[in-house]
């Protein structure tokens, strides 16, 4: 499903009123129609105060108070802007509701008595914000926040930008928000997708092409997508068919990252995998694998890579490996900066890079430089540290997560575009983003993933499916969403608290077969 913008929305909108030539009140009453039927479902009759702004939101707000008053609810509606200035279409809905025989009366102000025992609908604001709230708007949103009663935004909860998700210095937390056409930015990213509460996306007459238009470029991952790119297995095959995967990893004190990434690796079916270890630590190693196979590299005597292991690599791969995973704790050094950096410019598959791996890279060039599918999976922190050393020299690491927390989509749809590659940006949600523009947002996962390991976890899952086939673009859309779901798998067995990285690993099946037995 599509995701777009306040302005992206609007086109639609335009498209559908001057094109199609639906008259933009017959979308009005379809809209209000939607939120009426929806809170009737949700909630038994009672009383219910519907908060107006003076735009097309406001219409649609006084629309569903005119339907649920036809159903014999007890509903009113308060205006919190002057007749004078509503706009064309909601003063016609205005005009219509006091026809008949709405309550709809004009306030400054709420207090909490006004809203005390009923259900409040937020139409204030809708989708056009794009300034801070103040003033007396901001109290009623204050007062109706404080309230306790349950809330219902139509569209977008007012005082979030539907755009990014951020909160415009204050805004409603919904219970519950029913949006038409499509859900927007701001939908779902954080903290918009904690104020909207439970969403609602209603059809209300949109052409399917304009929301199916390939001009917008973001995209919610869906499971029946997802099944669809689940490799299929042969009956007539054998392990090399599903792919080698040689993964980079691991250093003196974090050894653990390698062996997790290389059993996700298989979990998530990959034939064959191979970790590339520093030679001293080899009998470490050799104690702790089992289906996983080692390959000792220089290291500099100390338990870390030393710069002479990146032909080491190259010469394995270009005989053995069909991806290359480097970064899960193989540690930062000028030896380990020096490595990463020769390799990829002459590596000739597909590449994964991770954790230090992404931390070691000081010039883009050498990624632009790279002649195979490159896929960086950085979580903000490495993500501002990228920025840092080329885009934004200047500014400090605090500043640049804050940005890039702000505005996830587009920090990563310009990186991927930018520099010729796959970028999967950590965090919630976890954005996946490619060189075309494309984006793409996962919705599965929980706050218990928030572990050491569990990107560790996620490499291995990208290096497996790319080995058994997928491209770089589709291999890091699946991994992501089913390493979400089985973080989601095993929050329902350990809880968010107790939640590990080794827990996703052993969800990882369960994870697969349900998505293989989905019938929805």
């Amino acid at each position: 499903m599509k995701v777009v913008t306040a302005d992206e929305m609007r086109k639609i909108d335009r498209m559908t009123i001057e094109d199609v030539g639906i008259p933009g009140h017959v979308l009005m009453e379809r809209a209000g129609v939607a939120v009426a039927r929806r809170i009737q479902e949700i909630f038994e009759k009672r009383k219910t105060i519907v908060l107006a702004g003076g735009g097309n939101n406001g219409g649609d707000g006084i629309v569903t108070a005119r339907e649920l008053f036809n159903h014999g609810w007890n509903v009113r509606v308060l205006m919190l802007i002057k007749e004078d200035r509503l706009s064309p279409d909601c003063l016609t809905q205005f005009r219509i509701a006091k026809k008949a025989g709405v309550p709809v009366e004009f306030r400054s102000e709420i207090t909490a008595s006004d809203l005390h025992g009923s259900i409040v609908v937020d139409a204030l604001l809708g989708t056009g914000l794009n300034k801070s709230i103040e003033g007396s708007m901001a109290k009623v949103i204050e007062v109706l926040n404080n309230s306790g009663v349950p809330v219902v935004s139509i569209d977008v909860p007012s005082g979030i930008s539907s755009d990014t998700g951020q909160i415009m210095s204050i805004a409603v937390r919904a219970d519950y928000t029913v949006t038409f056409g499509l859900p927007k930015r701001g939908h779902l990213l954080y903290p918009g997708a904690e104020y909207a509460g439970r969403l609602f996306i209603e059809d209300i007459g949109f052409l399917e092409e304009s929301l199916n238009s390939r001009e917008l470029k973001v995209e919610l991952l869906e499971i029946n997508r997802i099944r669809s790119l689940i490799p299929k297995r042969r009956r007539y095959s054998h392990k090399g068919d599903y792919g080698h995967v040689f993964i980079v990893a691991g250093s003196r004190g974090k050894t653990g990252a390698a062996i997790m990434a290389a059993r996700a690796c298989l979990r998530t079916g990959a034939g064959l995998v191979t970790i590339g270890v520093p030679e001293s630590l080899v009998t470490v190693f050799e104690s702790r694998v089992t289906e996983e196979m080692t390959l000792p590299l220089p290291d500099t005597g100390n338990g870390s890579l030393s710069a002479r292991a990146g032909k080491v690599i190259l010469d394995f791969l270009s005989t053995k490996g069909d991806v290359l995973c480097i970064g899960p704790g193989i540690g930062v050094s000028d030896d380990i900066e020096r490595m990463v950096s020769d390799m990829i410019g002459s590596i000739n598959v597909p590449v994964v890079i991770d954790a230090d791996a992404i931390n070691s890279i000081h010039d883009l060039r050498v990624l632009r430089g790279c002649r195979s599918q490159v896929v960086m999976t950085p979580h903000p922190g490495e993500m501002a540290r990228l920025i840092s050393k080329t885009e934004s020299p200047g500014k400090g690491l605090k500043e640049i997560i804050k940005a890039i927390e702000e505005d996830r989509i587009n920090t990563a749809l310009n990186f991927a575009s930018d520099n010729g590659l796959f970028l999967v940006l950590k965090g919630v949600p976890t954005i996946i983003a490619n060189p075309e523009g494309d984006v793409f947002i996962n919705p599965t996962g929980n706050p218990g993933m928030a572990t050491a390991g569990t990107g560790d976890v996620l490499t291995g899952m990208i290096g497996s499916l790319i080995g058994q086939g997928l491209n770089a673009l589709n291999a890091s859309i699946l991994a992501v969403y089913i390493h979400g779901l089985a973080g989601d798998i095993a929050k329902e067995r350990k809880g968010e608290q107790s939640l590990i990285a080794s827990d996703i690993i052993e969800a990882i099946p369960e994870a697969i077969k349900r998505l293989e037995d989905f019938n929805g």
